[in-house]
């Protein structure tokens, strides 16, 4: 995983959008690294034990978490970033152009129109489980994986998302837990579904 300076230029551009569009709050500003970056790049746990995507779809990337720090670190994957608020994407691909980043498609739509399949589908802090999936299994390439970052409901959540899973002949297959490097522990985990 890449360390924190890797991202220093990305963390500066990062607060002065921020100052202009609000895409994290004041006070989560002071951890931007930690409940934010290091989070969105968890995802690569994932691909340490199902490999690497050709293609990866993040729904309701909001301020470009997962997909701007997956995008820096992993070149070889070209990832869209979805959300259907403008002034999110715009930020977005305002990070697209001033880091460079040539993988990262931002997108703004809404995802029952967007109609492209992807081999991940991904989605941080945006709705339960069963919804996600619902919003996923159409986008999903036919040996595709959702991944959907989660924290201490996720028997809760997977238990509730029981049926559409079922539906869509699909099933849980890993959940890959870990913690932010922060004072209290925070329980995380990846929900993986293929």
């Amino acid at each position: 995983m890449k360390t924190k300076e890797f991202f220093a230029e990305y963390i500066k551009i990062f607060l002065e959008e921020n100052s202009k569009v609000n895409l994290i709050s004041k006070n989560e500003e002071k951890f931007l690294w930690e409940k934010h970056i290091f989070d969105s790049l968890a995802l690569e746990l994932f691909f340490e034990k199902y490999g690497i995507p050709k293609t990866l779809l993040d729904i309701g990337t909001g301020g470009g978490f997962p997909s701007v720090p997956l995008a820096l670190a992993n070149p070889e994957i070209q990832i869209t970033a979805l959300d259907s608020i403008s002034k999110k994407i715009r930020a977005v691909q305002t990070f697209k152009e001033k880091l460079d980043i040539k993988n990262l498609n931002p997108v703004c739509e809404r995802v029952e129109n967007y109609n492209k399949k992807f081999d991940v589908v991904t989605s941080r802090a945006v709705a339960s489980l069963d919804k996600i999936c619902e919003y996923a299994f159409p986008k999903l390439q036919k040996d595709g994986y959702i991944v959907t970052f989660k924290s201490k409901k996720a028997v809760e959540e997977i238990h509730l998302a029981e049926k559409i899973l079922k539906k869509n002949n699909a099933k849980v297959i890993g959940i890959i837990n870990y913690d932010l490097p922060l004072e209290e522990k925070i329980d995380r985990c990846l929900i993986v579904i293929k």
